[in-house]
């Protein structure tokens, strides 16, 4: 396709032959090597770490030989989420892009314009020779995604520019000048088994699905539905009047994204099918009509399935667990009371799988003031311990606090608003950004998180404002030529 920016069908064919190329967090070599490759065969140097960071060193157009080095910065990895329909194999399949209109998007999975088309920025940057800029250090991460494993294992010595710009940033026209912190807590539950009497059960499948899901953090406000708390809710309405057991449970996928789907498995009394179906569309009902504005296609699902054992888990540890997922918190726990709008604290009850004879549950917490992050996670933890279940955290990272004295920010403020004629919205975010780690790794970093707009992300339904990459494009290009 060919678009109205003379630079965006540059950028955009960069960003669609990374993107045929498998990135999901852990599996970054080919990407790598990628990046690498491309920068040797324009004579860039390029080094990685211990980790697989990659940095590349972009020498100084003429005349900007003494200007301070700017790192421009990334993360190599992807979220790999996919429709329950799909067929892609996020280890060998190339994401397949659809152009609808403005907007660019892929084929049931997550597009990845998260972070690659910050990538894809960075290299036409540093590819361009017609280009006014200062060195460059071209910074790209791993594993961003499962926990901000790259930044986190980055030795300060392995960059030497001390002005960031980070190119993963809210969206096209908002300059991130802070973020939250964050942990992730894991919580072992010990259930325990027992023989089913077969011939008076039979097993149900329960699915719930059809929700959004979404970025933890961006779309924790949303008001959307988490498919385990739905599964939790219509397990709870069953109890009510049917004795179920639980064979199977498990939803969600990633730490940082909001779960879309879930299902779970249960014995039922053959004299309470019928009652076991009424309470679920009396769930289903209930649930829909709750989230009717933010989740119109959720639904409750069940159906018979084949016994392949007489083992579940007892009707006292079934109910246990089921109570467990209710009280567990999800969503916003507190709305900052200085910066308008800013959600402060929140849950992200994650991921939940039945294994190994335990029921195993992650949760993320977010906050921008580490007393409350603190605090959460003490309460997940004292739930936990409630029940019997073993809980510890980890994969801990900083926030980053606001500098609203910084000289890139105000360099890049006047030149938004002599490019554009507006003024850019200046924010943090309520989601983990490198940056912090990278500020709190380099004292006197000074920095800013930018980015085209992206929506939905970490989903099936992400997609990428096309016309939005040349506007940063020429944002960058102007605030790179300034000496």
């Amino acid at each position: 396709m060919t678009f109205e920016h003379n630079k965006t069908n540059d950028i955009l064919k960069l960003f669609e032959q990374l993107s045929q190329i498998p990135r999901c967090s852990g599996n970054e070599k080919a990407i790598r090597n990628w990046v690498i490759n491309l920068a040797k065969e324009n004579h860039f140097d390029a080094k990685t770490d211990n980790t697989g960071n990659v940095l590349i060193k972009v020498p100084a157009s003429s005349g900007y030989e003494n200007s301070p080095i700017v790192v421009l910065q990334g993360h190599l990895d992807m979220v790999c989420e996919k429709t329950p329909d799909s067929n892609h194999d996020f280890s060998k399949d190339p994401i397949k892009f659809i152009y609808d209109g403005e907007w660019l998007t892929a084929d049931k999975t997550t597009l990845g314009a998260d972070n690659g088309i910050g990538v894809a920025i960075a290299m036409a940057l540093a590819l361009d020779k017609e280009l006014s800029h200062p060195p460059l250090e071209l910074l790209f991460t791993v594993e961003e995604e499962t926990g901000l494993v790259g930044a986190s294992a980055l030795e300060p010595a392995f960059i030497d520019g001390k002005i960031l710009i980070n190119l993963d940033g809210g969206g096209e026209g908002n300059f991130i000048i802070g973020c939250a912190g964050g942990l992730n807590s894991y919580i072992s539950v010990p259930v325990e088994w027992a023989e089913v009497p077969s011939p008076y059960y039979q097993l149900m499948k329960i699915k719930a699905g059809g929700m959004k899901g979404g970025h933890s953090g961006i779309d924790i406000n949303a008001q959307r539905a988490n498919a385990i708390k739905v599964l939790a809710r219509t397990l709870y309405f069953i109890t009510q009047q049917v004795d179920i057991q639980l064979t199977h449970i498990s939803g969600g996928t990633a730490h940082n994204a909001i779960p879309r789907d879930s299902e779970a498995v249960v014995f039922v009394p053959e004299n309470q099918i019928e009652m076991f179906k009424t309470k679920v569309l009396e769930a289903e009902k209930t649930l829909k009509a709750e989230y009717q504005n933010t989740e119109p296609d959720l639904f409750i699902k069940v159906e018979a399935t084949e016994k392949t054992s007489d083992q579940a888990i007892t009707l006292e540890d079934t109910y246990t667990v089921i109570d467990f997922l209710q009280v567990l918190p999800h969503g916003v726990a507190a709305m900052s009371t200085e910066i308008e709008g800013l959600v402060e604290s929140s849950t992200n009850l994650a991921k939940i799988t039945l294994k190994n004879g335990q029921l195993k549950v992650l949760t993320s917490q977010r906050s921008s003031v580490e007393s409350r992050l603190e605090a959460l996670t003490y309460q997940i933890e004292a739930a936990a311990r409630l029940v019997g279940a073993k809980a510890h955290s980890d994969t801990r990272y900083p926030a980053w606090q606001p500098n609203m004295a910084s000289p890139l920010l105000a360099k890049s403020r006047q030149i938004y608003k002599e490019l554009f004629d507006k003024e850019p919205v200046v924010k943090a975010l309520h989601a983990g950004l490198e940056s912090g780690i990278i500020g709190q790794k380099i004292p006197g970093m000074d920095m800013i998180s930018i980015g085209p707009t992206n929506e939905n992300l970490h989903s099936p339904d992400e997609r990428l404002h096309i016309g939005t990459v040349g506007r940063i494009w020429d944002f960058m290009v102007a605030l790179l030529k300034v000496r």
